[in-house]
């Protein structure tokens, strides 16, 4: 499927949702929606796997037959189910039983079967609990089939659930699926829905262009970018993961095998499970992702709680974009936190800094840590102040890159990313000031992305960064910590790379002269045309 067919999938599956929800709050037919494209690409590939696995024996069924193929051989050979279910676990990792495939769930609802609320109920259930082998509990608990906002009673539910997985059927079915179509459709609804939530978005949404560029970053080589890419990523982490969007970046940078484990942490639970869907919808397997519902700040995630220092998870990659200026309640037990006692504690009006170090915390010698934080970070005074002084005189900050305004949904202040490593070859500050490089639009400005000969803003971050110029006029320079002190370790990024250009300087006294030059000229032209009035008997001006 090309790329304009795939957002051509994207686009048909927002304007089923859009014409679908009514009056239903967005937020909450996302969760529908984004359930049954899950349950869709599930069933998709198991049907595949299990094509493959029973070869010959797959019932080949007429066209206008319309039960699952998978289901008559399950009627057929009942004593051999056991065992080719505990073959699929080995293949695809999980099961899904026929009755609860997609194929039998669109037909119900084709045939707007009274039964198809209870089946769809029984199927996540079994999903949550018995498809995989590590068990997905409450993958589904946002998505509640017995809400009112389906219908008063069980018969108006069951014909609305009807309705909607019918036309989602319909409009899919001329799409293939035989690749990670669906996943970048799933994708594609997450930032519209994203876009219709407006501050809420932030919680769950990071834009694309972004991801682009911190999973381009931290997948370069950490002593020298100019190498390029790594070959290979032990573990990536963000602890804040939202959807798992930055996540599967990363590991697109690298493809399928170039990351041993994707490790991900989320505070929302309807977003903790929108990551986890995500994951198995772009093909990773159950046991190469483990993403942690909890909260990062309190450090609730036992593999990161690892008070032996030999035994401490470390990461080659770590990317996040937090949530701006959040605020957050530090103790005293907090002052004496492993992340935290050697910086002291971000003040409680923002906690910026407390998740840098908590990232920070975890990164590996030999990695690189990309988080995307408001300019604030880059200037406050107090425990901030403290704070970014101890990381550059430890020489921990590797880059500063200033972006546009309004780059997200959930709000429009200026955001920059700061790049961060326990060790690092460069004794000074990359800082790239890309604040100017955008394209303004009416609710959200753009990083450009060179389609259609338009500037490429993106890559041009991206290689000023792996190229660490000494300087580019009013875009980027590598400031050395001498400078940095002198400026009180304070970061902003005017003060280093200054986008303004400088005004002409005008030589007063040479205007001057060119003004009585003129006055002059027009004398003796006002002279000269009263002389001809007055020659023609007219007054004078």
């Amino acid at each position: 499927m090309t790329a304009l067919e795939q957002q051509q999938l994207g686009k048909t599956l927002w304007a089923i949702a859009d014409d679908l929800r009514g009056s239903m709050n967005a937020d909450d037919f996302r969760d529908y929606m984004l359930s049954f494209l899950f349950l869709r690409y599930l069933s998709d590939n198991y049907e595949q796997a299990a094509k493959k696995e029973l070869g010959g024996d797959y019932p080949v069924l007429d066209v206008t037959d319309k039960r699952t193929p998978l289901a008559i051989w399950y009627e057929e050979n009942a004593a051999d189910v056991l065992e080719f279910e505990k073959q699929m676990r080995r293949k695809v990792h999980y099961v899904v039983e026929p009755q609860h495939l997609w194929t039998s769930i669109s037909e119900l609802a084709r045939k707007q079967d009274e039964e198809l609320l209870t089946v769809l109920q029984q199927g996540f259930k079994y999903i949550e609990n018995e498809s995989f082998e590590s068990t997905f509990q409450g993958l589904f608990s946002e998505i509640n089939l017995d809400s009112e906002k389906l219908g008063k009673n069980y018969t108006e539910r069951n014909k609305r659930l009807c309705t909607i997985i019918q036309k989602i059927a319909e409009g899919i079915a001329k799409f293939s699926t035989n690749t990670d179509v669906l996943g970048d459709a799933y994708e594609y609804l997450i930032g519209q829905f994203a876009a219709g939530s407006g501050k809420k978005a932030g919680e769950f949404y990071t834009p694309q262009q972004l991801s682009t560029i911190l999973s381009e970053i931290v997948t370069l080589d950490s002593q020298d970018p100019s190498l390029g890419k790594r070959k290979k990523i032990d573990k990536v982490l963000d602890f804040a993961c939202g959807s798992g969007s930055l996540l599967l970046n990363v590991r697109r940078q690298l493809g399928a095998f170039g990351i041993g484990k994707i490790y991900g942490q989320e505070y929302n639970i309807t977003t903790y499970n929108l990551a986890r869907m995500n994951m198995l919808l772009h093909g990773v397997k159950d046991t190469e992702f483990a993403i942690h519902h909890g909260d990062s700040l309190a450090n609730d995630w036992d593999i990161l709680n690892e008070m032996n220092p030999a035994k401490k998870m470390e990461f080659d990659a770590i990317v996040a974009n937090p949530p701006f200026s959040y605020r957050w309640e530090p103790n005293e037990v907090m002052a004496e936190d492993f992340r935290f006692k050697s910086y002291g504690l971000a003040p409680k009006s923002a906690a910026d800094f407390a998740f840098l170090l908590h990232g920070f915390h975890f990164l590996s010698s030999n990695g690189t840590m990309a988080i995307i934080l408001p300019h604030g970070v880059l200037f406050r005074g107090g425990a901030e102040e403290r704070i970014r002084t101890k990381l550059l005189k430890d020489n921990n900050i590797d880059a500063v890159i200033g972006l546009p305004p309004n780059l997200f949904f959930s709000t429009g202040i200026p955001v920059c990313i700061l790049v961060l490593k326990k060790c690092k070859k460069f004794d000074d500050v990359l800082f790239i000031n890309a604040s100017g490089h955008f394209e303004k639009g009416k609710r959200q400005n753009r990083l450009r992305d060179g389609k259609n000969g338009e500037p490429n803003d993106i890559q041009l971050i991206i290689d000023t960064y792996k190229g660490r110029p000494d300087k580019i006029e009013r875009y980027a320079r590598a400031v050395s910590m001498e400078e940095i002190a002198q400026n009180g370790y304070n970061l902003n990024i005017s003060r280093y790379v200054n986008t303004s250009i400088d005004e002409e300087i005008v030589d007063l006294a040479e205007v001057n002269r060119q003004l009585v030059d003129i006055d002059k000229k027009i004398t003796e032209a006002r002279n000269r045309h009263n002389s001809f009035l007055r020659e023609l008997g007219l007054g004078e001006i």
